[in-house]
C-alpha cells in the first residue's frame, strides 16, 4: 500500500525531533456531529510505524472511530509517562469545550488522509 498523509507526517516528524510523545483522540462524524470517542498517547521512538498499524490499534478500542486528532505532547520531543497523561487529560478537557482545538493537531481520516474541520455554515430549517 502507498504511503499516507500520516506516514509523511510521522517520517518528517521523526527527523526533526528524533522522538516525540503523541496524544491521540478518536472521533466519531455524522449529522453535524464531532463526537470525542477515547483518546491516548504514544511515545514516538522511531519512523517505521505505519498506519495501518495505527489502524489495528484504533480498531482494537471497540469504537466505530471515523477520524483521529493528533497532537504532539510538547516542542520537547519525548515527554514523561506522568507528564503525557496531564497533557492528555488537559487536552481532552478543553476540547470538551471547543472542538475547533482540533485545528491545532494533524486530523486524519480512517485511510490516514489529513482532514479539515471547517466551521459549519447555518442551514435553513427543514420545515417552515
Amino acid at each position: 500500500m502507498s504511503d499516507t498523509d500520516f506516514d509523511d507526517w510521522l517520517r518528517a516528524t521523526w527527523a526533526e525531533t528524533q522522538g516525540f510523545t503523541l496524544l491521540m483522540v478518536l472521533i466519531g462524524l455524522g449529522e453535524g456531529r464531532v463526537d470525542l470517542l477515547r483518546s491516548a498517547y504514544l511515545h514516538v521512538i522511531g519512523d517505521d510505524l505505519t498506519w495501518n498499524e495505527m489502524v489495528r490499534h484504533f480498531d482494537s478500542s471497540g469504537e466505530a472511530w471515523d477520524a483521529v486528532a493528533m497532537f504532539r505532547a510538547g516542542r520537547e520531543g519525548l515527554v514523561a509517562h506522568d507528564v503525557a497523561k496531564d497533557r492528555l487529560d488537559a487536552l481532552m478537557r478543553a476540547m470538551n469545550g471547543d472542538r475547533t482545538l482540533i485545528r491545532d493537531g494533524e486530523f486524519y481520516n480512517r485511510d490516514g488522509l489529513m482532514l479539515r474541520l471547517d466551521d459549519a455554515e447555518p442551514q435553513p430549517p427543514l420545515f417552515s
